[in-house]
């Protein structure tokens, strides 16, 4: 089968499509047939190895498992002798950042791993970014506990994180003001932001308002920066590490000091997810935003796009 494999950390272009077995499901496990998959920021960031925690999960060295594409939807094609629930013909998405594997034409999945049946109406190319954006987004949101009446900062509203994160947070009931740029502001007020903020225009950390949380999905801001727009009980949260890793040393000791804290969640994922997930998206609730679509064969383009950092919401890579 052909497969995007990497054998060492670095750019782009130390990814290449080769001739590979096929994998065998365990008794536990499913056989996929990928139809489509992503190219996200874990991809990225285990393809360089940028933080060198990674490292600590992939192998020291050089990768263990050398397929990446942590999200994939596709046809189960054939299923060990103990899975009694999927079937072949069913089709499947999910997520797997234990073992990746989407960036190929076949990949094996445990049946009780993050993995459902996809929405009726979606195609494979549609259903393939259902699962990264969102589980991140739902992980700090669930860690902020945030809830209705609440008010939400989203900076990066059109980012796959930042634009789950705002529909998420107007499903929980709170009111949303998310930060992007001005040529996309009608796109954002579309998935239930309250207040769009053009930041060509305007530095959301000056705004003369309150917020409970500050959820800062690009993480181009800081704790510091963010403090005088947050509630006295108000919570920052990023997707990054922040400068000199701060993050989650704030993390650590500012929730002992009462008052204003960072969180910064370790993220996990679950087959009850992957269905809330399917759920928000059959009740009209959730919506990825695709930017582009790329064959295997431009998948060193596809990184290069990604890693500009401009893309809006996913980069779907087609297997077929």
């Amino acid at each position: 089968m052909k497969a995007i494999v990497y054998t060492e950390y670095g750019p782009p272009e130390v990814v290449a499509l080769v001739e590979v077995d096929k994998p065998i499901p365990a008794d536990h496990e499913v056989l996929i047939k990928v139809h489509a998959s992503t190219v996200n920021r874990t991809d990225c960031g285990f393809r360089s190895a940028e933080y060198f925690i990674v490292r600590f999960f992939s192998g020291l060295l050089r990768p263990r498992n050398q397929i990446l594409g942590c999200e994939f939807a596709g046809e189960i094609e054939s299923i060990g002798k103990n899975v009694t629930i999927l079937k072949p013909g069913d089709r499947v998405f999910g997520f797997n950042d234990q073992k990746f594997g989407g960036h190929a034409e076949y990949m094996t999945m445990p049946e009780n791993g993050a993995i459902a049946l996809i929405p009726e109406k979606l195609s494979y190319k549609e259903a393939a970014p259902l699962t990264e954006g969102i589980h991140y987004a739902l992980c700090d949101l669930k860690a902020a506990k945030i809830k209705s009446g609440q008010k939400i900062l989203v900076n990066g509203g059109t980012g796959a994180i930042g634009s789950a994160a705002v529909q998420l947070s107007n499903y929980f009931g709170a009111e949303v003001t998310a930060v992007c740029h001005h040529d996309h502001v009608e796109l954002v007020k579309s998935l239930g932001a309250d207040e769009v903020i053009d930041y060509t225009q305007t530095d959301f950390s000056q705004l003369n308002k309150k917020f409970d949380i500050v959820f800062d999905a690009v993480g181009k801001s800081s704790f510091g920066k963010c403090k005088p727009i947050l509630k006295d009980q108000g919570i920052y949260m990023s997707t990054e590490l922040g400068y000199m890793s701060q993050n989650p040393f704030l993390a650590i000791f500012t929730p002992f000091l009462g008052g204003k804290k960072v969180l910064f969640p370790l993220p996990t994922i679950s087959k009850e997810d992957v269905i809330f997930f399917k759920e928000l998206v059959e009740k009209g609730k959730f919506r990825p935003l695709i930017d582009r679509y790329y064959p295997m064969d431009q998948i060193v383009d596809a990184y290069k796009y990604v890693e500009t950092g401009q893309k809006i919401g996913n980069v779907v890579l087609q297997i077929i």
